[in-house]
């Protein structure tokens, strides 16, 4: 069977059982129906063989099969014993895994529950925001899935006292496995989160990760997101974070790229208030074959709004790394901030990079800049700190660290940022 009716199939099966989101997956299944996987032709996906990852032996359950919570136990991340906790298993939402320890401030449950009940009409009004900006049979077949989703609302003038850490586990033991995690958030007014997001593969064969996460924050709140990709050499990911910003809120994003096959981030600010503010981070440190893709938006369209967006990448081997940053200022957007850097250093002889920043300005009173670069190690600080005796090796490693260091310095929460900056330590390896 190849993949679309495999996919046809299991959508089938699903569609029978969503009685409040029906007609949004038949809408998104109409639409991915008719557009198809984009091909490498596709401006928007010209780096990434994306119809190659859609292959006919993917594993697609509709169903919602347990995780063992021995295998979730393993995977907690080192110092966030306490932090709420939010399960996919094979991109289906586990409401008997979630460990919510703040039920008075926070609010999850299963997104089919969440369009049928108090909280159906922001359901309604912000589901599926994401796909104006991403119009393409990815995003629509996430959409076609979406009744295996999850809600989360942090309520008004609250603060998450600990992190929300949303674990994706994907089951390929008995082959390749396909997943589509949904989320949809709801920030509300002068409320403080951190959300982190990271994937774990539980068999160790091919798996592809197809997800859609937006994000709705109220006025005056602050968001803290961290998407950490760690799965293995053989896990694709496709994924989607769109944000829309109201008055005067915060949205502070890093995304971790350490491994992976081939990965594609979309991250979307759409700044849909006045004094709104977003700062964009991002880390990825690719070896051997890896092509991480990561895409980037901010959309101001409302005035005095600031954003500020930094990409660095380290490409080894014959790993490739792509930027591709757009900033919108629309024509209402007067007194706008908007900066975009992305730098990356080639340490592999065969390792390539392509960034595209870009500025799209049709307002008159405005602060914006972009701005890339491509090279290899600084020579002269190689030599500086050989000549100190170093070794080589030790020297290009502190290099390297110190130039991925202003990203790390970016994760405020001290437990995640020791333990990614332990990933990064261990892969450039520094000899004893």
């Amino acid at each position: 069977m190849d993949f679309n009716k495999n996919v046809k199939t299991a959508y089938t099966e699903q569609e029978r059982k969503s009685a409040h989101l029906s007609s949004f997956q038949a809408e998104h299944w109409k639409t991915f129906s008719g557009m198809g996987i984009p091909a490498i032709k596709h401006e928007e996906w010209k780096y990434i063989p994306v119809k190659s990852l859609f292959k006919d032996d993917l594993n697609i359950s509709s169903e919602t099969a347990i995780i063992d919570e021995h295998i979730i136990k393993k995977s907690i991340l080192p110092g966030t014993e306490n932090a709420n906790v939010v399960v996919f298993f094979n991109g289906r939402f586990q409401p008997s895994q979630t460990i919510n320890h703040e039920k008075d401030v926070l609010i999850v449950k299963s997104l089919e529950v969440a369009a049928g009940d108090e909280d159906a009409n922001f359901v309604e009004n912000n589901l599926g925001h994401s796909h104006a900006y991403h119009p393409d049979g990815v995003n629509a077949l996430n959409g076609a899935f979406a009744a295996g989703g999850v809600f989360i609302k942090l309520k008004k003038g609250k603060c998450l006292a600990e992190p929300l850490i949303i674990y994706h586990f994907s089951d390929s033991s008995d082959g390749s496995r396909f997943s589509q995690p949904r989320i949809l958030a709801s920030i509300e007014a002068n409320a403080q989160i951190t959300i982190v997001e990271t994937y774990i593969n539980v068999g160790g064969g091919e798996s592809l990760t197809n997800e859609v996460m937006e994000i709705c924050t109220g006025r005056d709140s602050i968001t803290r997101y961290i998407k950490l990709q760690n799965e293995g050499k053989h896990s694709n990911h496709t994924g989607t974070t769109h944000v829309r910003q109201l008055e005067r809120s915060n949205t502070h994003a890093v995304t971790i790229t350490l491994d992976g096959a081939i990965i594609r981030n979309n991250l979307n600010m759409v700044m849909e208030d006045e004094d709104a503010e977003s700062h964009m981070y991002g880390l990825y440190l690719l070896r051997g074959n890896t092509l991480a893709d990561n895409h980037t938006i901010v959309d101001n369209k409302m005035p005095h709004c600031e954003s500020n967006e930094l990409y660095k990448g380290i490409m080894d081997d014959q790993s490739s790394g792509v930027f591709n940053g757009k900033i919108f200022v629309r024509k209402d957007a007067q007194k706008t901030n908007a900066y975009q850097s992305n730098k990356n250093i080639l340490i592999g002889d065969h390792a390539s990079a392509n960034t595209k920043p870009q500025l799209e300005i049709f307002a008159d009173d405005v602060k914006c800049s972009h701005g890339c670069t491509i090279g290899k190690l600084d020579e002269d600080a190689l030599f500086y700190l050989r000549a100190r005796g170093i070794s080589e090796k030790n020297a290009k490693a502190l290099l390297l660290h110190a130039f991925a260091s202003d990203i790390l310095a970016q994760i405020e929460n001290e437990a995640i940022k020791n333990y990614i900056e332990q990933l990064i330590s261990e892969r450039l390896s520094f000899e004893g």
